[in-house]
């Protein structure tokens, strides 16, 4: 299934791709962590935020119990998470620890070799989204401390050797979410509403994102893992205030996720036709998120509909904070808060994209993808 195939065309390429990965899938499981690891970039939004907003002076921030009681040191670290993030679990699987926030005045040294976490709540692919946090740091920006990153990066080992480790980097982004729910949908005609109709504001946005995807590879990312949207009219936040009786996801925003992603979807297949297959793998968030918002139970969730953290409606009612309503089991939530998944929902989100068929990943999964570039960075060794 080709990119654009996420969401319902065939690609006989893509799948000669899964296929060459499948006879080198096991060296990539016999291999120890540390012969795993490679650097690992992070960009985008909330949903991979770990902790840039924690230095910055915005109300997008989760840096206070009980965000992170189920992380290992049961303390708030800016995650928006009972625990670990979709950063993390992938981190797990490179065999890495985690990236550490940009801003974090630990990124140097020997920490510069793992990566870095770019990612700023409250972003979206505009920059006018999310000005209602004032302080967030726009993917402008992020791009820009992705450049400064390099600069420290080849001040410790070399202009040779930051190359190689950047372009051997796998990177992870995701925004487009908070262009709908904190943009357009933000309040009734907001400003982008009155300039463009949803259609028109779609095809905007899926431009403007493709200038982004673009810039990265000039940046030198060789190996990008682009999310679309979720069901974001599923979101507990959403039922509370759109839904008539907190169980029908809004259909304003599930149509505006329906828009985007495939559109989406084309870019990333046109850029990889550019660039070469497989420089852009596409990971098809709706579905992946809508397996278990549609039928919890099939993945030991007691409830989709309903934040663990939170108050009023559906418990997506504004933040999660020590005085809010907070479920006794975590695992049976799909949302922790308003917006974002628990850890247990994040594990199964990974999972998708580690070894997910095309229905969920393309043109290739993660596990292939780390396989067949270990495989060939043995072949160069020898």
């Amino acid at each position: 299934m080709s990119t654009g195939a996420l969401f319902g065309r065939g690609s006989l390429a893509a799948a000669t791709l899964v296929a060459l990965g499948v006879g080198v899938v096991a060296l990539l499981l016999l291999a120890t962590p540390s012969e795993c690891a490679r650097a690992f970039f992070v960009f985008g939004d909330s949903l991979v935020d770990n902790g840039n907003n924690n230095y910055l002076m915005t109300t997008a921030r989760a840096d206070s119990p009980p965000y992170g009681i189920d992380y290992p040191t049961h303390r708030a670290t800016g995650r928006f998470s009972n625990g670990h993030n979709i950063p993390d679990i992938i981190s797990e699987q490179l065999g890495a620890e985690p990236t550490l926030p940009y801003l974090s005045p630990e990124l140097h040294g020997a920490k510069l070799l793992v990566g870095a976490n770019f990612a700023s709540a409250g972003v979206g692919i505009l920059n006018d989204t999310g000005i209602q946090f004032v302080n967030i740091v726009r993917i402008s920006k992020q791009l820009r401390y992705f450049e400064q990153y390099q600069w420290k990066l080849r001040g410790l080992v070399g202009a040779s050797q930051a190359q190689q480790l950047v372009n051997g980097a796998l990177v992870l982004i995701t925004l487009g979410g908070n262009d709908f729910v904190n943009n357009y949908y933000l309040i009734p005609f907001s400003l982008r509403s009155r300039q463009f109709s949803l259609p028109d504001f779609v095809r905007y946005l899926v431009s403007e994102y493709r200038k982004i995807l673009i810039r990265l590879h000039e940046l030198g990312a060789r190996r990008v893992l682009v999310t679309g949207t979720g069901p974001l009219g599923c979101a507990p936040a959403e039922l509370a205030l759109r839904s008539r009786d907190g169980e029908e996801c809004d259909a304003d925003l599930m149509r505006a996720a329906e828009l985007f992603n495939p559109q989406l979807g084309v870019v990333v297949g046109e850029l990889n036709a550019r660039y070469g297959e497989g420089t852009y793998v596409a990971a098809n968030s709706f579905r992946v998120h809508f397996d278990f918002i549609s039928d919890p139970a099939a993945y030991g969730f007691r409830t989709a509909k309903e934040a663990c953290c939170g108050q009023g409606p559906n418990n997506g009612v504004g933040f999660c904070t020590v005085a809010s309503r907070m479920c006794a089991n975590r695992d049976e939530y799909v949302f922790w808060d308003a917006y974002h998944p628990t850890e247990r929902a994040n594990r199964i989100i990974v999972s998708q994209f580690m070894t997910g068929s095309t229905e969920y990943i393309s043109p290739l999964n993660l596990s292939t993808v780390l396989a067949m570039d270990a495989a060939a960075s043995t072949r160069i060794i020898n």
